[in-house]
């Protein structure tokens, strides 16, 4: 009898070598990516009691559901247009700004340029598409008492309006975080620790075209700056926003609120935003309210800054070198 393999002994050998092959591949880099740290960051918003329920996204979609969050607080909306603008983006693009879509739609909300959305330049800018969200969700009567799947649905007209209602847990809690109801409850990482390279004039550009461009003191120049151009901190004074809310009457979310608690909803409202950008933005350090956040222990949360909190300052948002 002969001593030579059969072809198919030789054939599944070496399927067998192949596929093992893959498998040492596919554990060399899991292991790479964890003893360097690669991958997406990521980014970690809690209930306010931290006992809860918790949602984990990327920094990119962080990031995004910042942009719409400041947007809509700017614009006098509720807490509850939030939560219904950040549901809308989820189920749409899963908050990420993406160029296709369904026929001609594009970006965070799946808008249409065939349908008078915009541009498709503009739409894939996450500061206008945000605003054209709110804008059709103001003209909606009753929109904060609607189920949110019937708000979501009037302005988008979905084929799948049903699909939004499944985002509503995820959407509260990064609304309660980023609207600044919840103090503390957002944490993010970043590539490499906070690294370098980080640009101020960005940060500060950000700031208003997020928030609008009164976020920032003036100069003597009358221009929003935020303490000295050159400094790599960017200190934003907390400003009360009580006064606006759904068709411009209320509080932020809706609720009434002193003074100091509204400082304190507002800081905490700039204070995540700057996390929530810190990779994109190459930001090092945020602090606001006896507390700070940074990139280098980000998985420490937010610690005790060893200052004595009051009830309202400036956020500090300190750039890296």
């Amino acid at each position: 009898m002969s001593e030579t393999a059969s072809p198919v002994r030789r054939g599944r050998s070496l399927r067998f070598a192949a596929a093992f092959l893959v498998l040492l591949a596919l554990v060399g880099y899991v292991v790479v990516q964890y003893v360097t740290g690669g991958g997406a960051p990521r980014c970690t918003v809690r209930t306010a009691e931290g006992d809860g329920p918790s949602y984990e996204l990327t920094a990119e979609q962080a990031g995004n559901a910042a942009t719409i969050s400041a947007v809509g607080t700017t614009r006098g909306m509720p807490e509850r247009a939030v939560t219904i603008a950040l549901a809308t983006a989820l189920q749409e693009s899963a908050l990420r700004n993406i160029e296709h879509g369904d026929r001609d739609s594009l970006g965070l909300f799946q808008q249409r340029p065939s349908q008078g959305w915009g541009t498709p330049e503009q739409i894939l800018d996450p500061v206008y598409a945000s605003g054209k969200f709110y804008d059709h969700l103001a003209e909606v009567p009753g929109y904060s008492r609607l189920p949110l799947t019937v708000a979501a649905q009037r302005v988008q007209r979905s084929g799948f309006p049903q699909a939004y209602a499944k985002h509503e847990p995820d959407a509260t809690l990064l609304a309660a975080a980023l609207t600044g109801r919840a103090s503390a409850t957002l944490i993010c990482g970043t590539k490499d620790g906070g690294g370098q390279g980080g640009d101020p004039a960005q940060v500060r550009a950000e700031l208003a075209r997020s928030f609008g461009p009164g976020i920032l003191p003036k100069d003597r120049s009358g221009r929003g700056r935020g303490v000295d151009a050159d400094a790599r901190e960017v200190s934003v004074p907390v400003q009360s926003t009580a006064g606006v809310g759904e068709a411009g009457t209320g509080s932020p979310g809706g609720q009434g609120g002193g003074r100091d608690d509204d400082g304190a909803r507002r800081g905490w409202e700039l204070a995540h935003w700057a996390v929530a950008r810190a990779d994109e933005l190459r930001i090092a350090e945020v602090s606001f309210g006896g507390r700070v956040w940074s990139a280098g222990k980000s998985d420490e949360g937010w610690r005790s800054s060893g200052t004595a909190e009051r009830g309202t300052e400036n956020v500090r948002i300190r750039i890296a070198q």
